[in-house]
């Protein structure tokens, strides 16, 4: 290769690509790149679908994004590298990082959304995204019935292959489709058909079968074909079920009458279900666990168990078919716990959890009832005991001092029984005071009143012995003077005599110990003048 040889071909790879550059900003279909725009975005995003191409540069002005067939608009959203610059998108004025909401065209459609700057001296640049909504692929169906039915598996747009068993002498069958996107075209057996359009299609000879092909073409082009295939009866032949349930239900899988096992699962109580069913030929006969009906009650044993229930359909001639339902009952529930358990005054102590049973609660000794509130974790199990089935029970207590056991029995559906205890202690009386204070002679000095201790008492010179009488605010106190008990627990009231002699005077102390043991102690000074 010669020099001139080499800096010629250098000449034309220069001058291609500087044409290539020319066309590709001309078409708009790519990037713009020239030197740096007059005026400039600091950033532009579109959403959906939120890419653009290539990656936003303030020194490219050309963009391209594609969205979804379903997408009806679009925001754009920009920002100039200065503030003072004045935008407009798509021709309305826009603030920076103003999102501005931009309608599509239906698909398949392309349309130029213009960025378009204005600086304070005039000057001006236009950036523009090019946003392409293809043509849709939806080429599914929405919907496809067959009558008579039914179409076997059940339909699922996805699922493009089914089965009908017709009667032996049905002439014809009626097919309906609908589409997902009605913008699609669909032909049946041949034939143009509009969404939810029945076409009848005629059927051949007995014991034939003939497939019907629908073919559904979304807008861009790409298709999906359907196929149902009706297989008509052998004259006298049809021994197909037309239908078949099960209450309690429902039947695992779906019914199809070319199916011929079945499982149903039940609760535990459950202990019959009815079995419904029906042949596509009337004139066929129909056996349900040996029973010519065609409804049934089957009485199924405890928990767990699995019980076979056969239905035998006999065609008109002599040819049968079994269809089997297996039953699966469930063992009755062994759930004995409580979910929730709460005292009102509480708290309980522990706090509480289904597998502790054993509580305590500690309340005044001015509460007289708790309410007791509990709720079982199976419904179907039973509580008895302190508290009824209800789960809510007014408890009263014993007086001050005293405990009470509250017992919540739960028997679980199969008859496991668990008991859960709540301890209440109600605390002991702290009042040792005294209600009444009196002396057989002389006047109490100052009046009597519960809250004064000391008491003075002046008697006559002919009373030799003057005897004190109290009573106790709490029974349940206990009352002592000069070191004996003069009012045990339970006893109300009182007294002691004192003898006084002439010129002399006496002390009495009584003393109340409450029920909680707290001490109180009255003083009477008795005096007696000479003659």
């Amino acid at each position: 290769m010669t020099q001139f040889q080499s800096i010629g071909r250098l000449l034309v790879s220069a001058v291609t690509g500087i044409l290539i550059g020319l066309g590709t900003y001309a078409c708009g279909d790519s990037a713009s790149i020239s030197e740096e725009p007059p005026v400039t975005l600091s950033s532009l995003t579109v959403t959906p679908p939120g890419t653009l191409q290539p990656v936003f540069s303030s020194a490219i002005t050309g963009y391209v994004a594609t969205v979804s067939t379903t997408t009806t608009s679009v925001v754009v959203t920009a920002s100039p590298e200065n503030s003072s610059t004045t935008m407009t998108i798509d021709g309305k004025s826009a603030n920076a990082g103003q999102g501005i909401t931009v309608p599509l065209d239906p698909p398949p459609s392309t349309k130029n959304i213009p960025v378009r700057l204005t600086d304070q001296s005039g000057a001006q640049t236009t950036y523009v995204v090019t946003v392409t909504r293809p043509a849709s692929s939806n080429n599914d169906l929405r919907n496809l019935t067959v009558s008579p039915g039914p179409l076997d598996p059940v339909f699922q747009a996805d699922t493009t292959r089914y089965t009908v068993n017709v009667g032996s002498s049905l002439p014809s069958i009626r097919v309906t489709a609908t589409l997902q996107d009605t913008s699609s075209t669909l032909t049946v057996d041949g034939q143009g058909t509009t969404s939810g359009q029945a076409r009848i299609i005629n059927l051949g000879d007995p014991g034939s079968s003939r497939d019907i092909t629908l073919i559904v073409t979304a807008p861009n082009g790409t298709q999906k074909i359907y196929t149902v295939t009706v297989i008509k009866a052998a004259l006298g032949g049809n021994n197909n079920l037309q239908r078949l349930s099960v209450s309690p239900g429902p039947l695992s899988p779906s019914f199809s009458a070319s199916r011929t096992s079945y499982t149903v699962d039940v609760g535990g109580r459950v202990d019959s279900i009815s079995v419904t069913a029906a042949p596509q030929d009337t004139s066929a006969s129909l056996a349900i666990e040996g029973q010519t009906t065609r409804s049934r009650s089957i009485t199924l044993p405890p928990g767990p168990s699995s019980t076979e229930v056969e239905v035998v359909v006999t065609a008109p001639n002599g040819v049968p078919k079994i269809y089997f339902v297996t039953v699966n009952r469930a063992a009755l529930s062994a759930d004995n716990n409580l979910e929730a358990l709460s005292v009102s005054p509480g708290p309980l102590d522990p706090a509480f959890s289904a597998g502790t049973t054993q509580y305590t609660v500690e309340v005044a000794t001015s509460v007289t009832n708790v309410d007791v509130t509990a709720t079982k974790s199976d419904p179907n199990a039973v509580i008895s005991g302190d508290v009824p089935n209800g789960g809510q029970a007014d408890i009263p207590l014993d007086g001050p001092g005293t405990s009470k056991v509250v017992r919540i029995t739960v028997a679980a559906p199969n008859g496991d029984v668990k008991t859960y205890n709540i301890t209440v202690n109600r605390a002991a009386s702290a009042n040792n005071n005294l209600s009444a204070l009196t002396v057989s002679s002389g006047i109490l000095a100052p009046p009597f009143a519960p809250g004064t201790l000391t008491y003075a008492v002046n008697v006559g010179s002919g009373i030799d012995n003057v005897t004190v009488s109290v009573t106790k605010s709490d029974p349940n106190a206990v009352m002592s003077a000069l070191g004996s008990v003069i009012a045990a627990a339970g006893v109300g009231t009182g007294q002691v005599t004192v003898p006084v002699g002439l010129g002399g005077s006496a002390e009495v102390l009584i003393t109340v110990n409450a029920q909680d043991g707290s001490p109180r102690t009255y003083r009477i000074l008795l005096s007696r003048p000479f003659r």
